[in-house]
Order: structure tokens, then sequence, then C-alpha cells
């Protein structure tokens, strides 16, 4: 058997995170691998503690999320699922994964394959509860590790898997401890080392719907998600939900209509991006002056009435208005305009003499149907 090879990725680049694909292999003969493959020598030195500062119901979310991902992916053993609870708290840290538990633990939940943690995405929620008992000490081990609890053993690992499966990614990092049945994984190189675990969280964590059932705090965050999706829908003109530009799957162009109100267009641009890491949400109010294709012209450019851009790679979004269109009360919220006009006829439209402003730029696994996870030994390190 072969897996691809290993690449150490530089600091300058973040590294990529692969899908969850596994090799076709049997528990035993997977079994049999993981074991000849050696724990890395060195040191694995124990992660800083994280405290979570969010408050009210962001805390409250971010505390459901991480017990149902130690729930359903360790089973109701605390060794094992503080030992996740340190992967999820890792990859928060880690720039190469999103900024909220919520995020890292439903990151890639919306595909029906490719999600990072397979309970997210295999129907598993929906089909097997726990008992209230178990989730209430779910809960007590999430508060401690968001409180600063550290689950020493497994140090800066960002990956982890059970010994009867083996995931293509694995050539690809440090085998550095093993908790019961789940082998544990970091990045080779500088990307593995306490330095690359210092991005700045967000404190603003998302509503899971699919949390509802068991989590108040969820369960309220969906009515409000609920009442976002149609504020979001009542942006639109008309009835068609926008779609990705042809060429340009990350870029929208849509008409808006004015009589929703100009915060509507924000709530639809985040609807329309989800969960992309790059997205651009260009709005006219007129479908006469909407265009079909990008990139765009100068007059219709000048005649956007909403933009907004996300690139968390360089930690930015943004929501502009046209406020000529749309009075904002906070100026860096207005698009700053350049006004058109013709050098003769028949010749494109070109800027205007005067100075004026440039217009916006925008330019832990576990294999499905596996069996379930055998607890991790009761001693803590």
């Amino acid at each position: 058997m072969r897996l691809p090879r290993p690449r150490v990725v530089p600091p300058a680049e973040v590294p990529a995170v692969e899908p969850v694909d596994f090799v076709a292999l049997d528990p035993a003969e997977a079994r049999a691998f993981n074991e000849s493959v050696p724990f890395v020598t060195g040191p694995n030195p124990p992660a800083r503690p994280f405290r979570l500062a969010a408050t009210g119901e962001d805390r409250a979310r971010a505390i459901d999320c991480l017990a149902a991902a130690q729930l359903y992916e360790a089973g109701d053993d605390t060794t094992g699922e503080r030992a996740v609870a340190q992967v999820v708290l890792n990859r928060l840290r880690h720039p190469a994964f999103p900024k909220t538990v919520c995020g890292v633990v439903f990151q890639g939940s919306e595909r029906s394959t490719g999600c990072q943690f397979t309970f997210t995405c295999d129907g598993a929620l929906a089909a097997h509860g726990w008992a209230d008992a178990a989730w209430k000490r779910a809960r007590q081990v999430a508060e401690l590790m968001l409180g600063g609890q550290v689950y020493k053993q497994v140090g800066y690992a960002t990956h982890y898997h059970t010994d009867w499966v083996v995931p293509y990614w694995q050539s690809s990092l440090d085998k550095v401890a093993a908790v019961g049945s789940h082998l544990f994984f970091r990045w080779t190189g500088w990307w593995g080392t306490p330095p690359a675990f210092r991005r700045t969280v967000s404190t603003s964590e998302p509503v899971i719907a699919a949390l509802a059932p068991y989590s108040d705090a969820h369960r309220t965050g969906a009515a409000l998600d609920e009442a976002e999706g149609a504020l979001a829908a009542a942006a639109v003109l008309g009835t068609d939900t926008p779609r990705p530009q042809p060429d340009d799957e990350n870029s929208f162009v849509v008409t808006l209509n004015a009589k929703a109100g100009p915060d509507s267009f924000a709530a639809l641009a985040q609807r329309l991006c989800g969960a992309r890491s790059y997205c651009k949400v260009l709005g006219w109010t007129d479908k006469a002056k909407t265009p079909h294709f990008l990139p765009l012209k100068p007059d219709q450019i000048a005649s956007m009435g909403f933009s907004f851009l996300r690139d968390r790679e360089r930690q930015l979004e943004k929501s502009l208005w046209n406020c000529r269109q749309f009075p904002r009360s906070n100026p860096p919220e207005c698009m700053k305009q350049q006004v058109f006009v013709p050098a003769s006829e028949g010749e494109p439209l070109k800027p205007a003499p005067a100075a004026a402003p440039e217009p916006p730029t925008l330019s832990g696994v576990r294999r499905r149907g596996e069996p379930t996870p055998v607890p991790a030994p009761s001693a803590t390190p």
C-alpha cells in the first residue's frame, strides 16, 4: 500500500485541510498498517490553555457544539472527550481552520461527504441522540476545556482517526499520541509547533440548526436564523434565488429590492456566501443596470448600490453601500464614488477630470459506518 509522499509546508504557506478520504483496507489490515507507523520522536509540548471570551448565547452555542463533537466522536467517556475537545481547540487557534468553535466542528457539514467530523454530515445527529445525563457530562467537560483546562497527552494535534482506518492525509502528519483506539497527529514542520497556534478567534458563534433538538442556545438561534432568512429573501427583487456567476462560483451579481431596506442587503450577502472563505456580492437596485457578467464596466461600478467582500485569508469581511442611494450614519460604510462621463459620442466612458476617490476594490474524523469508538483509558496524563 502506498500513501502520498509527505510534504512539509513552509511557514509562508498555510497548509490545506484535506478532505477525509480513506484507503480501502479492512479493519485488520488498517490496524496492522497503523502499528507499523512510528510515533514521532522529540518533544510533544502540551497546548497552551484556551479561555473563550464569548458570553451569553455565543458561549452557550460554543459549549454545545464542543459537547456534541465530544459525544459523537468519543462516546460518553470523559478521557476520550477531553482528547477530542483539545483537537477542536487546537484547530480553533490554527489559521488553517475556521475561527469559531461551531465553525471548526461543523466545517464541511453542508456537504454529504467531505465534512471534517463525520457525525455532522452522515445523519448521526438525527438518527442517534444521547441520554440527558451524558449530554450534561459532555457540557461540563466542554465548559472546563473552554475555561482553560488542557489535555496534555495530544499536544498540538489537529487530526485524529481510529486505529481501524487509514486516511490519506496520515502520511503528511506526525503521529504524536494514542488515546484508546484513537491515534492523534500534528502537522510536520513549523505548522505543528506552538508559534503556529496564535490566531485570534471570533466570539460570534454561528447558529447550528441541526443542534436545535439538543441545545436551547441553538434552538433560540434557529428562530433568529429563520428571521434573518426572511430578511435576506426580501432583499432580492423577484422570486428567483441568485446564483453564482457562471465562471466564478464565489461571485454573485444581484438586483436588489430597494423597498426591503439597506440592512437586508448585508443579510442577503451572508446567506449567499454561506461558508465560502472568499466571496463577493455586487448589487444594483435598477434591473436594467444590473450586469450579467463580470468584469464590470465603469458606468456599472458608478451605479452599484451595494457590495460585499469576504476574504478570510486577509481577515477581511466588509459591506459597503452607495450612500447617495442609501445614506448611512457610519461613513466607512459608504462606497467611494467616482463620476464617469463620455469623452465624446461613441467612445467608452472614462473618469471625469476632477480628482475623485477610486471605486471600491471588489476583486478529528470518524469514518461513516465505523464501529462505536472504544472508550479511552480512564487514566489522565
